[in-house]
């Protein structure tokens, strides 16, 4: 069976227009390539996507994630299509046809062949690419990147190349585990989605490959150490060589603009991009399917899930327990209403609801339990018994549960106790 390399992306229905560009870009670059779109999504019956320029769906539910509706309810939007990606990579891996696997943003854009990632793929398990390759050289700039990279990773998650190598294997399963519990955008707790884990696999894993050429993952974070330069007819050049891939993050809430503004002022090619992605954008964005409600953004009446409804069902085992589908209006959002009024109130206080719910997710915990069912109480019982037969420990027990109690009150003591 002829070896073929498989490139997906993630997103919602919402986002497949505009993945669009990356698709026909390595299209044009890779026909041999096989395509896949990672569906963070549930897919209706009435929306046809085989016209799409992808080769394959892998939807949501065939990714055998334990409890995947309950599990998709604690995440948003972005945070779902993140956390989706090392199942989709481990998928990807067991396929018998599999050379390599790589994965791109939707936001991205490919310019020229990426042969020399498929050439370092040849000789590591696993591929990343560090957000900057070169120090900064003013304050301004270390502060808006160096320090950025520091808050959200040294690695850019908008690429991962993956061998289907053992170690390729274990890193995907290793990557899995961690996001089916942590994939949030917390920088207080040191997570940001996927993507501060990949700073420990050049630390837990062999054949890690580092990609530090300056034309791939082209993006305002590292405009001021690199010189990109041409247009559209001449073609883009990095520092010399042929553009790979340049990626548009930030580019619908407008903060791409406002720092190319700052990274890249005067820049005539980077400007020509940027109104080449905008225009291109901007027509894909008229298509009906931009306008497809996200299936886990509402409960089945249709009102909207808020953000403290879905931390609260994550940390609560209890409520996972008793609402194994979170979406049923007549369940925990009928729990919400009366009883969740009463044990959080702040969080249906418009003045002190941002901080009651930034104070809630300061404490980290497993989160979303669905596969913890046995060990958690094996473990729960081993703590008692250690407590009982060491002074210690039971100290230790002790000092905590008086700094629950101190800043959350009983009700955040009972809580740890039901979702420990």
């Amino acid at each position: 069976m002829e070896k073929k390399v498989h490139v997906f992306t993630s997103a919602a229905l919402n986002y497949i227009p505009k993945a669009r560009v990356l698709f026909e870009s390595i299209r044009e670059h890779h026909p041999d390539w096989v395509l896949h779109l990672a569906l963070a999504d549930e897919l209706r019956a009435e929306i046809d996507l085989s016209a799409e320029p992808f080769d394959e769906l892998i939807p949501l539910d065939s990714l055998e994630i334990p409890h995947v509706r309950a599990w998709a309810f604690t995440h948003a939007i972005v945070e779902l299509a993140t956390a989706i990606k090392p199942f989709a990579l481990r998928k990807l891996l067991q396929r018998d046809d599999c050379a390599h696997v790589i994965y791109l943003d939707p936001d991205i854009a490919v310019f020229s062949p990426l042969d020399d990632i498929v050439a370092a793929l040849r000789e590591s398990s696993v591929v990343l690419v560090p957000h900057q390759t070169d120090p900064e050289s003013s304050v301004q700039a270390v502060i808006d990147n160096e320090i950025c990279s520091l808050k959200h990773g040294i690695y850019n998650l908008g690429f991962l190349g993956v061998s289907p190598t053992a170690e390729g294997q274990r890193f995907a399963q290793w990557w899995a585990q961690r996001l089916y519990h942590f994939c949030r955008a917390e920088i207080g707790n040191g997570l940001f989605t996927d993507q501060r884990w990949i700073d420990l696999v050049p630390a837990f894993f062999d054949d890690v490959g580092i990609v530090r050429v300056t034309r791939h993952d082209v993006a305002t974070w590292n405009l001021t150490t690199r010189h990109l330069d041409g247009d559209f007819t001449r073609g883009f050049t990095v520092d010399g060589a042929p553009l790979g891939f340049y990626h548009f993050t930030g580019f619908d809430k407008g903060d791409h603009h406002l720092m190319a503004a700052r990274n890249a002022a005067g820049n005539k090619s980077v400007a020509m991009l940027l109104q080449w992605y905008a225009d291109r954008i901007k027509r894909l964005g008229t298509d009906p399917l931009c306008q497809t409600p996200w299936a886990f953004g509402a409960f089945d009446n249709a009102e909207p899930i808020v953000a403290a409804q879905r931390v609260v069902y994550r940390e609560r085992v209890d409520l996972q327990r008793a609402f194994p589908d979170p979406f049923d209006a007549s369940g925990y959002l009928q729990w919400w209403n009366a009883q969740g009024r009463k044990e959080y109130p702040d969080l249906f206080d418009r003045k002190a609801s941002d901080a009651a719910l930034e104070r809630l997710r300061s404490v980290l915990t497993p989160g979303f339990r669905g596969d913890l069912d046995e060990g958690r109480a094996r473990a729960l019982g081993g703590l008692l018994a250690s407590a009982l037969g060491n002074p210690r420990t039971a100290g230790r027990i002790v000092s905590r549960g008086w700094e629950v109690l101190r800043r959350e009150g009983w009700s955040g003591v009972l809580r740890r106790l039901r979702t420990y």
